[in-house]
């Protein structure tokens, strides 16, 4: 749920930021995609529960030389700060969305093949006539509300990243296997040189890691598993 969080809004802030009426109208569907992702009713209680436990982990750390303590302190009330924000939120993600119906016209036309023309849709074509400005302003009132969900996941995310230790292996003839064990793990990282065109297939279970490195699609044909041994980097991460 967080990585396609963060791909969200990541999207979000690329389009926000750009001019184009078309670029806007991206940003919109964006807005409705993360409405419909983060619409979970215990998503915010399990942001909330995962920051608090972050939290006492690190204060843990306290007095601990080998740890910055302003480093340490920044992290803290990075956290306190966007907990506070979350529990500031009332009702449903995305409400102050479904209460639009300006905006809820929109997505229900934009789930039809070309359903939002301007002849389906006269005052979204005139809104798209505004200046990128005036544009822009009212694409980050409605994203605003959304905002301390994306801050939350970025920061559990960071944390969680930071937490593994990597380890450098060769995947011959671009595969690899590694058992685990019955270890637990919550994201898997993997390191390589993209300039080699083969991208990393993962499959996992409780007992064992598979990777198969396969050679990149190039659009008119399907990728193959390369024949290449590839060195790469994995990390494993658990809060």
């Amino acid at each position: 749920m967080l990585l396609r969080l963060e791909q969200l809004y990541t999207r979000l802030a690329f389009f926000i930021s750009q001019d184009h009426p078309f670029e806007h109208h991206s940003a919109i569907l964006t807005l409705f995609e993360l409405m419909e992702t983060a619409s979970r009713a215990d998503l915010k209680a399990e942001l909330l529960q995962e920051l608090e436990r972050q939290k006492q982990i690190l204060e843990a750390l306290r007095d601990n030389p080998n740890v910055s303590e302003d480093m340490l302190e920044g992290v803290i009330e990075e956290i306190e700060g966007t907990a506070a924000n979350l529990l500031d939120l009332t009702g449903k993600f995305g409400q102050h969305l479904r209460e639009n119906e300006w905006l809820m016209a929109i997505k229900q036309r934009a789930g039809i093949p070309g359903g939002t023309c301007q002849f389906d849709l006269p005052s979204y074509y005139l809104w798209q006539l505004k200046p990128p400005e005036e544009r822009r302003l009212d694409l980050q009132r409605w994203a605003g509300p959304l905002m301390p969900t994306a801050e939350a996941s970025r920061i559990l995310l960071k944390l969680l990243r930071n937490s593994g230790k990597s380890h450098q292996y060769v995947a011959r003839r671009g595969v690899f296997q590694q058992m685990s064990g019955g270890k637990v793990v919550q994201l898997i990282r993997i390191g390589f040189d993209e300039s080699l065109g083969a991208l990393p297939e993962l499959s996992a279970n409780k007992y064992a890691l598979n990777i198969r490195f396969i050679n990149a699609a190039t659009g008119e044909s399907r990728p193959k598993p390369t024949e290449a041994d590839v060195e790469f980097t994995l990390t494993h991460c658990k809060f």
